[in-house]
């Protein structure tokens, strides 16, 4: 895979999956899963671990380790390419990861693609209860504060719907991406 057609697919509303066999494919949805970059309500467990101390977030300290843990689950859509693709986005500044530490240990986290004031959320993991949620929550802030325009999820299922996400229909979604990867914001 090749970085510089990773970033055009996304600045088009492409995104890939890699297969059982680990081959890519490219997806351009009729409908885009997008969080609303407004306060989306804190699940009760997340607000007490906020409260607790007890989980730290971090940004970009250990991409590849995120990386490699989301695609640590029996069935995986993240292939050894995509690894050596986004990590070659991560180190020019275009994909990103947020990382929850308990004790100083790794234990969630998410990354995703940054072009613009448009994040596009590829994938999470969790070693701890609630741990991927609390990542989400600080990202999806984080991302409010610095102005960001379009938080993508890019497909609603059970998961991203219990945090927010709602669908868009393509043509809107395309709209929404060219303004918002017209706009730099920082990560």
């Amino acid at each position: 895979m090749d970085p510089r057609l990773l970033l055009q697919a996304y600045t088009l509303g492409m995104f890939p999956m890699g297969d059982a066999d680990g081959r890519i494919q490219w997806y351009l949805p009729r409908t885009r899963a997008v969080f609303p970059l407004l306060p989306l309500p804190i699940p009760r467990s997340v607000q007490a671990l906020r409260r607790s101390g007890r989980f730290l977030c971090t940004h970009d300290r250990e991409f590849e380790r995120v990386m490699r843990a989301c695609a640590d689950r029996p069935s995986t859509w993240i292939t050894e390419a995509m690894i050596t693709a986004y990590g070659a986005l991560h180190r020019s500044g275009h994909a990103h990861s947020v990382e929850v530490w308990e004790n100083g240990e790794l234990v969630g986290g998410l990354y995703g693609v940054h072009i613009g004031s448009a994040f596009f959320g590829e994938s999470m993991f969790h070693r701890r209860p609630n741990a991927s949620r609390f990542a989400f929550h600080h990202t999806h802030e984080h991302l409010i504060r610095q102005c960001f325009k379009l938080h993508d999820a890019q497909l609603l299922n059970p998961f991203t719907g219990s945090l927010g996400a709602r669908e868009m229909e393509r043509d809107l979604f395309e709209q929404e991406l060219r303004g918002a990867i017209s706009i730099h914001r920082p990560f």
